[in-house]
């Protein structure tokens, strides 16, 4: 039998893997995808409490749907971004960005 915690523990130890990943990774292409795992960790919880508390209210299921938009809108958006970088520098890394500062 699946729980509640299950899916929970499965949220958290994506958000973890994600987080690591933003915090470690030099690349900003691993960056975005850590992002993208950790607004996954978010839809997962948002829609598994709200199946498990009522499954017959859909609140979590639209949170999640909201947060998928809001990743593609962000990933189109950061990958418009970085293909710019690279046109300028060369290099996708955060050492690029850095050199946009001033």
């Amino acid at each position: 039998m699946v729980t509640l915690g299950h899916f929970l523990l499965l949220s958290g130890l994506l958000m973890a893997i994600g987080l690591y990943g933003v915090l470690t990774r030099r690349n900003l292409i691993a960056v975005l995808m850590s992002v993208e795992i950790l607004l996954n960790a978010a839809a997962l919880a948002f829609a598994s409490v709200a199946a498990f508390r009522d499954p017959n209210l859909f609140a979590g299921q639209v949170f999640a749907l909201f947060i998928i938009v809001v990743a593609a809108a962000e990933l189109s958006i950061g990958f418009a971004i970085l293909l710019n970088v690279y046109r300028t520098h060369g290099a996708v890394t955060d050492d690029a960005i850095g050199e946009m500062r001033g």
